[in-house]
């Protein structure tokens, strides 16, 4: 139970660091779009990344290999980078028009409001979860905390 509560913890601070550098990277990424390009902007987010990657997996022992990638089942799920080019792209332009606080916020309920749907229907391999009004009043309450939030 205590150890269950730790890991718990341990994911709630690893999301909380997640959100916090993906605003950050957002803010960035827009930055070197007003001296480049949308599109190197975001190749270049790409390929530094790709670089990260593969310095952390030489690091800490090469866990794994790439010739695994040809065992993913199912393979729509190796479109994941391509997909994460787009995310680049949407992040970088909503953070332009909207505004750090206000892009991030449509961004993180979009993010929510998929995610419930994708456990409600059990997509993509994802455990089914019943429907519950409690998380759809909650969506709904945060969608009025950005109505108040853009309020002027």
């Amino acid at each position: 139970m205590i150890v269950e509560g730790i890991l718990t913890m341990i994911g709630f601070i690893i999301a909380i660091i997640s959100g916090a550098l993906m605003s950050i990277q957002g803010v960035f990424n827009t930055g070197v779009t007003k001296d480049t390009s949308i599109w190197v902007s975001a190749s270049f987010v790409q390929f530094t990344a790709l670089l990260v990657c593969l310095t952390a997996w030489l690091v800490t022992g090469r866990e794994g290999n790439f010739t695994a990638l040809l065992k993913v089942e199912s393979k729509y799920m190796l479109l994941g980078g391509a997909i994460g080019a787009f995310i680049t792209y949407t992040v970088i332009k909503s953070i332009n028009v909207l505004g750090p606080a206000k892009g991030i916020m449509f961004i993180v309920v979009a993010q929510l409001l998929v995610a419930y749907l994708i456990e409600v229907f059990g997509m993509f391999g994802v455990e089914k979860v019943g429907f519950d009004w409690r998380k759809i009043i909650g969506m709904a309450i945060s969608i009025a905390g950005i109505i108040i939030f853009k309020w002027d």
